[in-house]
């Protein structure tokens, strides 16, 4: 295996890479962890650690920062909506095309390597690999192309039955249904798993179970004692642990097809947390002056619209927002927007002054809400496509942004996009047995883009030298 510069190389046949989206360290490591002793003896033999997300610790992108080594602002991704140009015209989805940078896949396959990716976010639309490839959920349904090569769509139906793309409807208030639909996925993607680990050659595999996010989205008041809405001897009280202890069963099944000759990795791509409230971006932003509706638009008190770009008076709107686990904040730049109002030349301290006030938002109760502001330039190596002009995580990640409008106040209780009692932390988790007995040992300051050259170390493969991250160990 070919050495890596100022690293010790690492030793693995090949590689498999279990992906739990949005899993979170408390659940899985400390005095909260439940019984996973599959994945505790892989952390025993191994290293683990909390994983540091991307900003913004999102699905998109960080699946595709973790697997590229790069940050959103070299991808361009900065969510699953992004603006494609500088018009009010509304956002694209950030699907496997806008991501333009070569993953772990796509160099392994280049170099000869046989690869099997399932699951993983940002795959759809499928473009060829040296292997298998079975693409996300923002495929549309299962009449999509949405396996590469075309013919394992029918392979996987006759094996495991009807495919499963993702949990439909995961914000909703029938709790019981719900609950049966995260366990079908995690029984299916499982199983696909499954089969093609037995049935393929494989260097590489790597799989994302989507279901742990779907359940934290819908269950998380139901299963934390300190969430505010609690109900002890609710009868969805045990569904985490449930859950997880499930997803452990069905992990070491995967391990005993893997065998010790394979570097096993266990990585999520964000945490959660529960979620306090949602922050009316756009509301506030009307209320101290920086958004202007037009006279005619419908938007009385308790209506709560989504904010549509044909009631803004754009000859009158400074700074302008979107929703979602965290916020986004776009300023209505003369000579870059159409309609743009705040000169090129006081951009900057207009920006300055944007993110104070947002920073010094009080809360319900008139204490500060610890809010961050982030701009983009600050934070990643380079800026490509149209970020948000100011990033920010309500409360530090305690409350959603909502981007509805007509609130009589800009706290509100209920998510503007259905039931949702969870938002993203920063940290994941991180567990990593290549075989080499490490005992148990615990890492510091991980960071997802670690994930992409410490896959490639395992395999021998040097990463290319603009990965901004480092191998592990």
């Amino acid at each position: 295996m070919m050495p890596l510069q100022g690293q010790r190389a690492l030793r693995a046949q090949r590689v498999l890479v279990i992906g739990l989206d949005c899993a979170a360290p408390r659940f899985v490591f400390g005095p909260d962890a439940f019984r996973l002793t599959n994945i505790q003896r892989l952390a025993d033999r191994g290293c683990w650690g909390r994983l540091r997300s991307c900003d913004p610790p999102i699905t998109a992108p960080a699946w595709a920062c973790m697997m590229s080594g790069k940050d959103p602002g070299t991808l361009g991704c900065y969510g699953f909506r992004n603006r494609p140009d500088y018009s009010y015209a509304g956002m694209a989805i950030a699907n496997a095309a806008a991501i333009r940078e070569k993953r772990v896949w796509d160099i392994v396959s280049r170099v000869g390597k046989k690869v099997v990716v399932l699951g993983v976010p940002q795959t759809y639309p499928v473009a060829p690999v040296n292997g298998w490839l079975v693409a996300d959920f923002l495929a549309p349904d299962t009449r999509a192309d949405f396996t590469y090569p075309r013919g394992l769509k029918d392979e996987l139906q006759t094996a495991v039955g009807e495919y499963i793309l993702d949990v439909e409807d995961f914000r909703t208030d029938d709790k019981p249904a719900l609950l049966n639909r995260i366990h079908a996925l995690m029984r299916n993607r499982f199983d696909a798993a499954l089969y093609l680990m037995k049935s393929k050659p494989w260097d590489f595999f790597m799989m994302v179970e989507m279901g742990v996010d779907r359940l934290h989205h819908g269950f998380w008041k139901y299963c934390d004692p300190e969430y505010p809405k609690f109900e002890p001897g609710n009868p969805f009280v045990d569904a985490f642990r449930d859950y997880y202890e499930g997803l452990d069963a069905r992990i070491g099944e995967l391990l005993k097809v893997a065998g010790d000759e394979t570097a096993v990795l266990i990585v999520s791509d964000h945490g959660a947390k529960a979620m306090q409230g949602g922050v009316c971006l756009n509301q506030w932003l009307i209320n101290e002056g920086f958004l202007v509706l037009k006279k005619s638009a419908n938007c009385g008190a308790g209506v709560s619209p989504a904010l549509d770009a044909s009631h803004v008076d754009w000859s009158k709107t400074k700074a302008w927002g979107a929703g979602g686990y965290y916020g986004r904040v776009f300023i209505n730049v003369a000579g870059r927007e159409p309609e743009g109002v705040v000169p090129l030349a006081e951009y900057e301290s207009f920006r300055e002054e944007l993110a104070g006030r947002i920073r010094a938002i009080p809360g319900p109760m008139g204490y500060p809400l610890g809010n961050v502001v982030l701009k983009p330039q600050d934070i990643y190596r380079q800026v490509r496509g149209i970020p948000p002009d100011l990033m920010v995580y309500f409360g530090d990640l305690d409350w959603r942004a909502v981007g509805s409008i007509g609130q009589k106040s800009i706290f509100t209780y209920e998510n503007d996009i259905g039931p949702d009692d969870a938002n993203h932390d920063y940290d994941g988790i991180f567990i990593m047995d290549d075989g080499t007995d490490r005992g148990g040992r615990q890492l510091h300051k991980l960071r997802i883009v670690d994930v992409a050259p410490t896959v490639l170390a395992l395999l021998g493969v040097e990463p290319p030298p603009d990965m901004q991250g480092r191998p592990v160990c």
